[in-house]
């Protein structure tokens, strides 16, 4: 008859709760992973199938009685760093949501709207085309192996225990917002060009020709333009696309290193 002491039972604990924690704050905001599309039963034996395949690999956990007050705040602190990790990421697709989202409202397709699967809401269907082609790069470039990687290295760069939160790097993180519209101007910068020259184009039109009738044929015409530049568009997606989360990525690291 197997026989555990406290200690022993303590340690068996703590070296999956810990891990277990950082890897489900992961999953509750990491793109793909979080989408609601994913089955809650299904994220959550992932998550623990990753937390138990890493336990191997990582340092050891402290020595901490996991019904006190220090238990608490290292579980907390975990859940932070795993959610702020997948946050990050989120933005990275969130950034094709606005330049779909711009290309959209000048092609004139802004009230066509569509549940974006990764967030759960309406989005237009330009950003969904965007979206889909965003996620279908990110398991072509392997990106959910990468991220399980970078999660396996943040315990190492920042192991399990009790710490104060950094205001720089909480500072870091709040700006990263402003690349997600920075990103998205970038995305949508050259339909978006494309989109105002046709535009320019029917106002020299109405102009030399007033009985003609701008809205009748200008809305098809714009929404015909605006197919096009996209499928101009979509080829460099992946390029963007790469830079973007090795920049993603590089913050983490970031993050986890101070």
């Amino acid at each position: 008859m197997l026989q555990f002491h406290a200690t022993e039972l303590t340690e068996l604990v703590t070296s999956l709760m810990w891990p277990l924690l950082r890897v489900g704050g992961l999953f509750m905001t990491a793109p793909v992973l979080a989408a609601p599309s994913l089955p809650v039963r299904a994220r959550v034996l992932l998550a623990v199938l990753i937390a138990w395949l890493l336990i191997p690999v990582l340092p050891p956990m402290p020595a901490v009685d996991p019904i006190s007050g220090e238990a608490l705040l290292i579980g907390v602190h975990q859940l932070l760093i795993g959610l702020a990790m997948g946050f990050i990421l989120q933005l990275v697709f969130a950034v094709f949501v606005v330049g779909g989202q711009s290309i959209a409202m000048a092609m004139g397709l802004g009230f066509a709207s569509a549940v974006d699967p990764q967030n759960g809401v309406q989005v237009p269907v330009v950003s969904q085309a965007f979206l889909i082609m965003v996620t279908l790069l990110f398991l072509a470039f392997n990106g959910h192996l990468l991220l399980i990687e970078l999660l396996a290295d943040s315990f190492r760069l920042l192991p399990v225990g009790v710490m104060q939160p950094d205001a720089g790097q909480l500072w870091k993180i709040a700006l990263w917002g402003s690349y997600m519209f920075a990103g998205g101007l970038l995305v949508a910068l050259p339909a978006v060009t494309g989109l105002l020259l046709v535009n320019i184009a029917f106002g020299v039109a109405a102009r030399a020709a007033p009985q003609l009738n701008i809205f009748a044929v200008g809305f098809p015409v714009m929404i015909l333009a605006g197919f096009l530049l996209m499928l101009m568009v979509f080829p460099g997606l992946d390029d963007q696309f790469g830079r973007m989360m090795l920049d993603a990525f590089d913050l983490i690291r970031q993050m986890l290193v101070t």
